[in-house]
């Protein structure tokens, strides 16, 4: 489970994944943010699966976080 404002993602391994989301409210495209999925700054260790990885379009157009520092939500400190 992931908390509000948490980035999330996750690798299927197998030919068929249902993949469920549980929100807080509806859908609002122009809330949606990514970070690239491979970005070396987050640190990631992606298994080699054998092929190349089948991305979304997306996904592959997303930023690497330290691009995004501006876009990022920002907490009261110890909140």
């Amino acid at each position: 489970m992931c908390v509000v404002d948490f980035a999330h993602g996750f690798l299927a391994l197998s030919e068929r994944v249902d993949f469920l989301y549980k929100c807080t409210d509806y859908y609002h495209p122009e809330d949606e943010q990514g970070v690239l999925w491979n970005d070396p700054d987050i640190g990631i260790d992606w298994p080699d699966i054998g092929m190349e990885y089948r991305l979304s379009d997306r996904d592959r157009r997303n930023p690497r976080l330290s691009a995004m520092d501006e876009q990022l939500p920002r907490y009261a400190e110890g909140a």
